[in-house]
């Protein structure tokens, strides 16, 4: 039926038309706005376009390929690490089992906005090959410009980049949402990816999305930073931040050897790097500290003495501690002294 070829040819030159207008205007707003006095100083995306544009000499009328790191490279970057990829694996399939069936895919990258792993259902994979989500693709802002994964890290923070908030015009059928994660010395080691290509995704899906997007790159968070201290004992604490795991990994002497992100900014420990040897009973005390460590500590101590049947000396061993430091955490603690 010649007449369905006609019509079919005809509407695709109007779709890549009316394509190439909204290009022009995407681009024309991009560089209008990169270039104003007041606009960057006002919005978080305006000044990502003009360290796009001034920082990075990136073209939002670019039409090029995503950037792909060579297969070598990204075994290099898989490789070291390994732990943590593994670690957060099954996070990422539980993420992918919410939000797959909406059309969207699950990424992981390192620090430098290279995808690591990623998800997604096979019937999508072409469309994600296509746009550059896909393992190996470079998505930090030096080579994309403002998108989810790059400017999460760029800025160290939980975003969504939805549509035309994107540096490229090519990028403008995408929102992303995105978080970062922070290993156990306290710098981002990763950022957690959700995208969709759907032209019917709304703004409001979006921040549901993000809320999980955001709890997920908590728990791997969380549990990175117990796998990094196989040894230590591990406590939480309760806090207002719910975008901050609060651990610490404490010592078989009573020692602060490790503190995510949270923890650090909470008892003032330094946003990054090696931990000064602190005794543990420092932060515990601390009055300006989150109470749930105390509560954290007290439970934890009450419970080994229940299961120890009241014997102070065999909870002791059971919590790695000597007789006299748990006698004298039940008195911190108000706890009543039990005879062997």
């Amino acid at each position: 039926m010649p007449g369905v070829g006609i019509i079919e040819v005809l509407q695709r030159i109007r779709t890549g038309r009316e394509r190439i207008s909204l290009d022009r205007k995407h681009i024309e707003r991009v560089i209008e706005t990169s270039h104003s006095d007041t606009a960057p100083a006002l919005s978080r995306i305006a000044a990502s376009w003009r360290r796009s544009i001034f920082k990075h000499g990136l073209d939002p009328g670019e039409h090029r390929a995503p950037e792909r790191v060579e297969e070598t490279a990204l075994n290099a970057r898989r490789a070291e690490m390994e732990q943590f990829l593994q670690v957060a694996a099954p996070k990422l399939d539980l993420l992918f089992g919410l939000v797959g069936n909406s059309g969207c895919a699950v990424l992981l990258t390192d620090a430098g906005g290279v995808v690591l792993d990623q998800r997604c259902a096979d019937g999508d994979a072409e469309v994600f090959k296509s746009w550059g989500l896909w393992q190996g693709a470079d998505w930090s802002e030096a080579a994309e410009g403002t998108n989810g994964i790059g400017t999460c890290i760029a800025e160290n923070r939980r975003l969504i980049i939805h549509r035309d908030e994107h540096f490229l015009a090519r990028n403008t059928g995408m929102s992303c949402m995105d978080a970062p994660i922070y290993g156990a010395d306290g710098t981002i080691v990763a950022a957690l990816d959700v995208s969709s290509a759907r032209a019917d995704q709304t703004e409001a899906f979006n921040r549901l999305i993000a809320a999980t997007v955001a709890q997920t790159a908590r728990q791997i968070e969380a549990d990175n930073f117990r796998a990094s201290f196989p040894g230590a004992r591990i406590i939480f604490a309760d806090s207002d931040d719910s975008d901050a795991a609060m651990l610490l990994a404490v010592d078989q002497d009573d020692i602060v050897v490790g503190a995510t992100r949270g923890a650090r900014k909470a008892f003032g420990l330094g946003s990054s790097g090696p931990l000064a040897p602190l005794p543990a009973s420092d932060i515990f005390g601390r009055g300006d500290g989150p109470s749930g460590f105390e509560k954290a500590e007290r439970a934890a101590v009450i419970r080994a003495l229940t299961r120890a049947g009241g014997n102070v000396s065999q909870a002791a061993r059971a919590l790695g501690v000597g007789r006299a430091t748990l006698y004298r955490r039940m008195n911190r603690l108000g706890i009543n002294e039990s005879a062997d």
